[in-house]
This record gives C-alpha cells, structure tokens and sequence, in this order.
C-alpha cells in the first residue's frame, strides 16, 4: 500500500487485489470521521478481485450471466463489473468544502477523467442519456472507457470512478454495462497500448487539482 501526503486530501494506492466488501467497510468507516471532522478526505485507487455490483437503477434482466458473484450496493447506476486491469478510484470528499451540488459533482468526476485521457492524447466525450466517458472507435460508433458511480451522505461522496486499463474486457458480456443496450467497452490498452497503471495514476493526481481546486495539491510519493 502507497500513503501519499497531501495538504487537507489522503491519496491511498492498494496494490494487491482489495475485495469488494472490504472495501465499502472501510468508506463506510472513512466517510463518519470525515462528516465528523476527524479525518482527512481520501482518494483511494486500487484494483478489485472480479465482482458485479448493480446500482440503485440496476435491472434483473440486466445481469445475463446470474452464475456470476454479485452484490447490491448503494450506490447510483445500474450493473457494472470490477475486476484485475481496472483502476477503480474512491472519492471521499466533503462537498460542503466545495460545492453542495450531486449534479456539479458528477460532473467534476467527468471532467476530471476526460482531462486524464487527453495526458494519452485519448478524446473522452459525454454523451446525452448514457453516462460514464466515451470514445469514438473505429466504426464511428462509441465505447465506454469509464463509469461512475456515486452516493452522497451528509454531503461526503463515496463510492466514486472505474477506468478500464488493460482488463478482461470479456467480463462485461456478463451483464448490459450500465443498462445501455447499444454501447461497446474498451480500454486504455485497447486505444493506445497503454497499460500502466503508474502512468494513469500520476496523471489522475495532476489533474485532480484542475477539477477541485488547490486543497488537493499534493507530492506523489510511491514506496
């Protein structure tokens, strides 16, 4: 595990696989001390072991494959996977420091991943009525790069971002990803070769300053 020091936010970098229940445990415990003030906000970036989770909107016949491991989870959204490849990123922020404002928030997560994929000369656009981050692919089409997910309690976020790196993109024929029919996946390796997950963390930490502002300046510092 890598604890990076920051000015009033904790970036926390798990390196081995974290399990699912694990880690909502542990937000669950975060996000009291930060709503009492007796902690520091986190961004926690890890990998999961594989687990489909389906949000508050998730359907039933959403889940194609129903011999997979699932759980239900608070969180915003439909079905989705976790699993070895993907960078999964826990935003636990007070948003009364910021602004009080789910839709201004979501938007910020967007925002701060489109500004990341840029770093890999990647275009990450939103589209109307399918969320997430999307690029175009080779049939002039779009496939999703990135999810979101969010819950909001007493204005502290968690839950949070998952960006495809080089996972097992097979996985997702599991489940109708986020509820959209006629939407593809894909992954940083798939666009560029690209499957560091260093690479994609140092530019997430650059670019969390440009979204939230200067309480997130901080030294990267990996053990």
């Amino acid at each position: 595990m890598v604890i990076i020091l920051l000015s009033n936010v904790e970036w926390k970098i798990s390196n081995t696989l974290i399990n699912y229940d694990f880690a909502i445990s542990e937000m669950q415990k975060r996000i009291i001390k930060i709503k009492n003030n007796t902690d520091n906000e986190l961004i926690w970036l890890l990998e999961h072991s594989s687990i489909f989770t389906a949000g508050t909107s998730a359907k039933d016949e959403d889940l194609i494959n129903n011999q997979v491991e699932t759980r239900r989870t608070g969180r915003g959204g439909e079905w989705t996977w976790h699993g070895p490849g993907q960078r999964v990123v826990y935003v636990m922020l007070n948003l009364k420091k910021r602004l009080p404002d789910v839709k201004a928030y979501v938007n910020a997560l967007e925002e701060w991943i489109i500004l990341t994929l840029e770093d890999f000369d990647i275009h990450g656009v939103r589209l109307e009525n399918k969320p997430g981050v999307w690029v175009i692919n080779k049939d002039n089409s779009y496939d999703k790069i990135a999810a979101l997910g969010v819950r909001i309690s007493s204005w502290v976020s968690w839950h949070g971002i998952s960006i495809n790196v080089n996972p097992n993109l097979e996985e997702f024929k599991n489940i109708v990803p986020c509820g959209i029919q006629d939407g593809g996946v894909t992954s940083l390796y798939n666009l560029e070769n690209i499957s560091s997950f260093e690479h994609l963390d140092n530019n997430l930490s650059k670019n969390f300053t440009k979204v939230f502002g200067n309480q997130s300046l901080f030294k990267l510092n990996r053990l």
